[in-house]
């Protein structure tokens, strides 16, 4: 039998492996000594009036100790993935994509960002006939429908260009802005790349004019809180498939579902299972592309490369999708939000793909469509059971029947555009979801705000395995936070739905032991929902020993006991072993200070409102909500972040605590070192405390620097500094009373 050549290749990093395992097992041993010394010693040691404040310490220890132990299984195997493009079928077998784009708010979603990813995904290098756009506008906007018209006039002239020459960066607004094209190119090139960029400026305009205008008259439609749906294949008003028979263009679909104020819509889920279903009566690709609208492609070589994992016959029957990390165009060398989230990508993501995959990641994926119609659907199903799941469309369950026995929809969109306009309304209906198992078992799932990390962990307990794919060449690039505000709010959100699966019957730890998913990518499901809890041991521990150490009250063992080594283990182990895996996938000593520095002020506002939001929620005292990242930049605000200048113009609900808690250990590491260590010789007992309070604000240094020597727009407000020092003193005066 002849050997079919490779697609891909997958090589474990075995010195990693076996330095994290050896570090988990002796830091695990060092863990059981702490909690040991706590729950048998010290516990004998310490009056009963003090017993509530042993117990938030202890409570913090052990939480500390169980999330150190879950994200231990993240790296146990981690591993690289290369492919063999090359070895690919011809165009004409290669499967069909469609490509997701998803905005929510033309204000904070500016419309030329959007059209410039919407071009990146129609220039992939791909059959353009096996590939189709479609664009969510979950925000109704006439300027967005616009937006899309003029961007397919622009792409008439882009994507041939991209095409022609061999253009890499097929977003254009990175690549005009770029110092180097990548191109080698004689004067045509160069000549041809003048009017390509002349049309660019007009096409801006363009933008710029609609969205001054707020649209043009001439969409034909009306966008408000209560609207109907909104369909249109662009090009089809005047405008062919080809540019004067130079190249085709893939096919390019608006989309704006209905809504209704009185009907749940459930936000970004919702928005991509319309999408789901129209594009499997116009398209019905086998393979889905999901693209946020701010993540353009870099690469158009990235479809491909996926098809090398979804095409190999060794792994493709499990395989639900193929997850690109996501990389970010507008990081700062010194990245002091932490807006790379490297530790994600770069760290925890590989180590998973050694295990059964990574977590789905909301974006930069390629997606295979049966996967997302659940696995209790069989080929021998007729209409009326697939009904109960897939809705009352007979049109779309036809569709689904040719996925599940893998047929690919040859009928051609111009077939669609006469026959089934009306069928696409009807399945992007805010009713027509009513009686069916739609964010329940079908399609992207609706029990989380953070649909991505849910839908993919109910795949992964089907049985379903993902792979990461990390090339040199980034394949899509995006923009990040670049300022505090906009970094903690949209880690609120992330958290409060994280916080939401840990709180409910799907909590990783139990349910994925119900349906027998591996132990170790258990653990790492159950690390990243219980992320918010760090916020509980860092608001104790920037509290409780702070408020012993002005009271003479000692928490930790004496320097002189054979205790306090282990504490210092502990400590030292946490922080090299974070430096190692930090050093070792290229980060630098200045990216391991800043990612701890975030950590800190994440645990003490994201995560806890995060918490709060969830428990809000819980019990039904706050309803679900979606507050999308703001894409605006602020020129000031940037250029701090560039600078590696904190600003802190952000919500004062997010500020005040952290400068609180920074005045507070002022306080109580100036009493110790003076009144406690100097006045009274209490270095040996005190020791712990003291040194704690000065680890947190050598970290949350740059909070300090706000509050006390800068005097800049971007320092932090007199009233909120202030109000915290009144906090503080009513903590103190608190613990003055009750910490004895």
């Amino acid at each position: 039998m002849e050997t079919l050549p490779p697609l891909q290749k997958c090589t474990v990093d075995k010195f990693s492996a076996i330095v994290t395992r050896t570090h988990t097992f002796i830091h695990s041993i060092a863990i059981l000594f702490m909690l040991y010394y706590r729950l048998i010693i010290n516990l004998k040691e310490i009056p009963i009036s003090f017993l509530p404040y042993w117990f938030l310490i202890f409570v913090s220890e052990l939480i500390l100790s169980f999330l150190r132990t879950l994200d231990s299984a993240h790296i146990f195997s981690p591993v690289s993935r290369s492919v063999y493009p090359e070895n690919l079928p011809p165009d004409d077998e290669l499967p069909a994509i469609d490509v997701f784009v998803c905005t929510a708010d033309p204000i904070k979603e500016p419309a030329l960002g959007v059209m410039n990813t919407v071009l990146s995904a129609m220039a992939i290098d791909y059959p353009p006939e096996k590939v189709t756009v479609y664009l969510s506008d979950d925000g109704g906007s006439v300027t967005t429908l616009c937006a899309v018209r003029e961007a397919w006039r622009f792409g008439q002239v882009w994507i041939p260009f991209c095409r022609e020459f061999g253009v890499k960066r097929i977003c254009p607004e990175t690549f005009f802005q770029a110092a180097d094209d990548e191109i080698n190119g004689g004067k045509d090139y160069l000549l041809e790349r003048d009017n390509i960029q002349k049309e660019y400026e007009e096409f801006k305009e363009r933008l710029k004019k609609a969205q001054e205008n707020g649209g043009t008259k001439d969409t034909g439609v009306q966008f408000g809180p209560n609207r109907d749906t909104v369909i249109e294949i662009i090009g089809q008003r005047g405008c062919g498939a080809k540019n004067n028979g130079k190249a085709k263009l893939s096919s390019l679909v608006y989309v704006s579902r209905e809504k209704n104020t009185s009907h749940p819509h459930h936000f970004k889920a919702g928005a991509l299972n319309v999408l789901l279903r129209v594009s499997g009566i116009i398209s019905n690709s086998p393979y889905i592309l999901m693209l946020d609208c701010d993540m353009h492609s870099n690469d158009p070589s990235s479809a491909r490369q996926a098809m090398c994992f979804h095409l190999d016959p060794k792994i493709s029957p499990s395989l639900a999708f193929v997850q690109f990390p996501q990389r970010f165009r507008n990081i700062s060398k010194n990245d002091i939000y932490d807006s790379a989230m490297r530790n994600c990508f770069v760290v925890r993501w590989p180590g998973m793909d050694g295990l059964i995959g990574p977590m789905l990641s909301g974006t930069c994926f390629y997606m295979k469509r049966k996967a997302l119609y659940g696995t209790a659907i069989h080929k021998d199903m007729d209409l009326s059971e697939l009904k109960k799941y897939f809705g009352s469309s007979n049109e779309f369950l036809n569709t689904v029947i040719a996925c599940i026995n893998d047929k690919q929809n040859d009928t051609g969109i111009k077939e669609f555009a006469d026959n089934k306009i009306q069928e696409t309304r009807f399945l992007a209906s805010c009713t027509y979801e009513e009686g069916s198992q739609w964010g329940e078992e079908i399609g992207f799932l609706y029990h989380s705000v953070v649909e991505d990390y849910f839908t993919g962990f109910i795949m992964h307990c089907k049985g379903w395995k993902s792979v990461l794919y990390n090339p040199s060449r980034p394949a899509f690039l995006g923009s990040s936070t670049t300022n505090l505000n906009d970094t903690l709010v949209q880690g609120t959100r992330w958290n409060s739905g994280l916080a939401e699966v840990l709180f409910s019957r799907f909590c990783p730890l139990i349910y994925g032991l119900k349906s027998r998913m591996p132990l170790l990518e258990r653990m790492c499901y159950a690390y990243l929902a219980s992320q918010p809890l760090f916020c509980f041991p860092a608001w104790f521990l920037a509290i409780i020993p702070q408020l012993c150490l002005l009271n003479g009250i000692p928490i930790y063992p004496k320097v002189s006991s054979p205790w306090f080594f282990v504490y210092s283990f502990l400590f030292l182990s946490t922080l090299s072993k974070y430096l190692w895996d930090v050093v070792n996938t290229g980060g630098t000593m200045r990216t391991w200070w800043n990612e701890w520095r975030v950590w800190m002020i994440k645990s003490i506002t994201a995560y806890f409102y995060g918490t709060l939001d969830a428990i809000m929620k819980l019990y039904g005292f706050r309803k679900a909500s979606f507050l999308p990242t703001n894409k605006v930049v602020d020129d000031e605000q940037l250029k701090r972040y560039q600078m590696g200048i904190y600003d802190f113009q952000a919500s004062k609900m997010l500020i005040v605590p952290l400068v609180t808690l920074v005045i507070l250990n002022m306080i109580s590491f100036t009493w110790g070192v003076i009144g406690k260590m100097i006045l009274e010789g209490r270095l040996s007992d005190l020791f712990g405390q003291v040194f704690l309070s000065f680890f947190i604000l050598v970290v949350n240094y740059p909070i300090i620097e706000g509050m006390i020597l800068r005097k800049d727009k971007g320092s932090i407000p007199l009233f909120v500094t202030l109000l915290s020092i009144l906090l503080s003193f009513c903590l103190l005066f608190v613990g003055s009373i009750f910490v004895r």
